[in-house]
């Protein structure tokens, strides 16, 4: 991979990342800077990791769906497939928000898939299930982590004030 694809890959993790805590800081006024920091910084890590790990991932579902393919992954991320992906932080908009975001990680898809089924000689429509089964995949297992951490970030900044006393 190279260093102009990991510095998209991180880009990208980091506008997803801040798509998804500026809600928050907005919602939230108490919000230290020091936690708002520390979200961005291990979102981005996260989400960036993610994003590198999708095709990896569509290519061992297509192993999955078909045994006979070539050992290594034929499937890599390229600048012009992965630049579409900085724009990842439009999640933040208010009601359009998760809309375009869901149409950007189409496009993104669709450019995998096409990679895919080149690769692979699997059928389109064969390649697109792989790519969105990893997606979904991968997508999941993220949202489970996210709000594991959510919930135990809540139950650790609890204040304790005079209505938790009184009760």
């Amino acid at each position: 991979m190279s260093t102009t694809v990991v510095a998209l890959l991180v880009l990208a993790g980091f506008s997803e990342t801040v798509g998804r805590v500026l809600p928050i800081m907005a919602r939230r006024a108490q919000l230290s800077r020091r936690l708002a920091a520390g979200l961005v910084v291990t979102g981005t890590a996260v989400e960036g990791t993610v994003i590198a790990l999708w095709p990896l991932a569509a290519w061992t579902v297509a192993d999955l769906v078909h045994p006979s393919l070539p050992g290594t992954s034929g499937l890599a991320w390229t600048p012009a497939l992965v630049a579409p992906l900085l724009l990842a932080a439009v999640l933040a908009f208010p009601l359009l928000g998760p809309l375009l975001h869901f149409l950007l990680v189409a496009g993104v898809g669709w450019g995998l898939v096409d990679l895919l089924a080149e690769a692979t000689g699997l059928g389109w429509w064969v390649a697109a299930g792989c790519v969105a089964a990893a997606g979904i995949g991968l997508g999941a297992t993220v949202d489970v982590v996210r709000r594991l951490i959510g919930r135990a970030l809540a139950g650790l900044r609890r204040p304790v004030g005079p209505r938790e006393l009184v009760a």
